[in-house]
């Protein structure tokens, strides 16, 4: 493929896709889904899995060999490997959905 075709095409995608994000945005479907996420990681104890994750930081480290900044840093990817993985099915559904029927 050539380069000027492979442009076009990733221009193409990024503009759909910020094309999604706006009406996402305009209708508040962002906002919605970001309250289902919330409420489906609450009910899956993911918080709590997540405060566990980093107290055993800081007891490996010691607090005062701790900042938010590396905190933050370290727990993000275990955030995200704790989301149930029906979540993010769920998640993803609406999303297709909404798109089949939005867009």
């Amino acid at each position: 493929m050539s380069s000027d075709y492979q442009n076009e095409k990733k221009k193409r995608e990024l503009q759909k896709k910020n094309q999604i994000n706006q009406k996402f945005e305009e209708t508040g479907e962002k906002e919605r889904l970001k309250e289902l996420l919330r409420m489906r990681l609450r009910e899956s104890g993911w918080r709590d899995k997540l405060r566990e994750h980093g107290k055993v930081i800081i007891d490996k480290r010691g607090l005062n060999n701790v900042t938010v900044d590396s905190l933050v840093e370290e727990m993000t990817p275990k955030a995200r490997e704790l989301v149930p993985d029906y979540v993010k099915k769920e998640l993803l559904q609406h999303i297709r959905e909404y798109i089949e029927k939005n867009m």
